[in-house]
């Protein structure tokens, strides 16, 4: 874990891996539902960092941050959001090839998993979800696509995501959701937040699925404020990283895409 200072009130944490990210988050939200933790105004995972704005001594919580026993998030909580998914896409034929399976258990496989958004970005709304074994992660698609529709559910690498607005996309399309992904007019806005625990349902083609629900957010929230690009999951809002196009993102998140 090496934590570096960003401004006079924000550190950057990296550490060796999502997982590690994972269990930095919930310990943050852990220490702020008890009181044991400075005032933040943002905190931001991502890949392989932690972002943690607005702190009133930086340099104090950089000294402890090493200290901590990180475990692992507790699994259950809060229920999962479910986001009914037909598995119709363009590329379910060639995922099943790389899983050595047909498409109707490439689908079997999906719905059955948990996934777990582990951060935000590249377009708000945009989650990256982890929960599949290694042995489905999957690489991008050698050549990107112009124009992945609105509602996409794709794989790549170790994630899962759905487009919450039509853009250009290197990841593999196996199905297609009609959830909103992103509603600036609902609150909060952003229908998956880091932490967020997600199950996708299979719906046919021809039903009309119900539209998934975001959580009420905690009186906790106030602990924190929100951007434009999203909320925060249990104790406190966390901010998405704003909107960018695909080169401007790091190295890790632009291999997962």
């Amino acid at each position: 874990m090496r934590p570096l200072p960003v401004g006079e009130h924000g550190l950057l944490v990296e550490v060796e891996d999502a997982a590690t990210v994972d269990a930095l988050h919930a310990e943050l939200l852990r220490r702020i539902t008890e009181g044991t933790l400075a005032p933040v105004r943002e905190i931001v995972p991502a890949a392989r960092t932690v972002l943690l704005e607005g702190l009133t001594d930086p340099r104090r919580l950089a000294a402890e941050l090493p200290t901590w026993d990180l475990t692992p998030p507790a699994p259950g909580g809060r229920p999962a959001v479910e986001i009914p998914v037909r598995y119709d896409g363009p590329d379910l034929a060639d995922v099943a090839a790389l899983w050595n399976v047909t498409p109707q258990e490439v689908a079997r496989i999906h719905a059955a998993t948990e996934f777990r958004v582990a951060f935000c970005g590249f377009a708000p709304g945009f989650g990256y979800l982890t929960g599949l074994p290694e042995r489905y992660h999957v690489p991008r698609r050698a050549t990107p696509r112009t124009k992945v529709p609105v509602g996409s559910v794709a794989l790549a690498g170790p994630y899962t995501g759905v487009y919450p607005r039509s853009s250009p996309g290197g990841w593999q399309l196996i199905g297609t959701s009609d959830a909103v992904l992103w509603d600036p007019d609902r609150d909060p806005a952003a229908l998956f937040t880091p932490g967020t625990r997600v199950r996708f349902v299979p719906s046919s083609p021809d039903r009309d699925a119900p539209e998934p629900q975001p959580r009420t957010a905690d009186p906790a929230d106030a602990a924190n404020t929100a951007d434009d690009s999203g909320t925060a999951d249990d104790t406190i809002r966390t901010n998405q990283t704003d909107a960018t196009s695909e080169t401007d993102m790091t190295d890790s998140e632009d291999d997962a895409r």
